[in-house]
């Protein structure tokens, strides 16, 4: 495991469009299936990760606790599954089922999303507003294994609040920390 933060990318940025298959529907999803959504949470995280693991449960809750607000919700994994198969597709359904995601759960095979998105770890988040601009990309919460604080969502969530209420962002955002994101060697891709 290398600790790796968010690149935090520019506030303002446009959400690259991306077509991705759901590991548990199969359905495929768009940038334009959240088209009619105020806010548009992106979470690239994945199975193994302790950092990810250490705040699954929120993120299933912030799934439940948005779920009838006009937020759209993503989560996308796109480690490279040859080096870490426990992040494989069926292993990524299996953790959906189990923390009843009742968002999509994608998996980014060619890792061309993770690339457009500048994701760096597992957690990162990326929320955009009802134009698709990037306002916010950081930490879910002050909360890191092993420190002894509570996992809340307080940052992400004060954020998707000041979105759906159409209020400012605060702009002094803290970077997500977590696994790096495992890229595959550049002749695979």
């Amino acid at each position: 495991m290398v600790l790796t933060p968010s690149t935090m990318i520019a506030l303002g940025t446009a959400a690259p469009d991306f077509s991705l298959p759901d590991v548990t529907s199969r359905e495929i999803i768009t940038l334009k299936t959240f088209g009619h959504k105020k806010a548009l949470l992106i979470m690239f995280i994945c199975s193994h990760c302790p950092f990810v693991k250490h705040v699954q449960d929120e993120l299933s809750q912030i799934g439940r606790d948005y779920q009838k607000k006009n937020v759209g919700i993503l989560a996308i994994s796109s480690n490279d599954t040859r080096a870490y198969p426990e992040d494989s597709p069926s292993n990524l359904n299996v953790m959906a089922q189990k923390l009843a995601f009742n968002f999509p759960y994608c998996y980014d095979e060619t890792q061309q999303v993770a690339r457009a998105y500048q994701a760096a770890c597992t957690p990162d988040y990326f929320l955009f507003d009802q134009n698709r601009t990037l306002v916010y990309r950081g930490q879910l919460d002050e909360s890191r294994p092993g420190n002894d604080k509570p996992v809340t969502g307080k940052d992400l969530r004060q954020a998707v609040d000041s979105v759906l209420s159409g209020l400012p962002i605060l702009a002094e955002q803290i970077a997500s920390v977590g696994c790096n994101i495992k890229w595959k060697a550049n002749k695979e891709i």
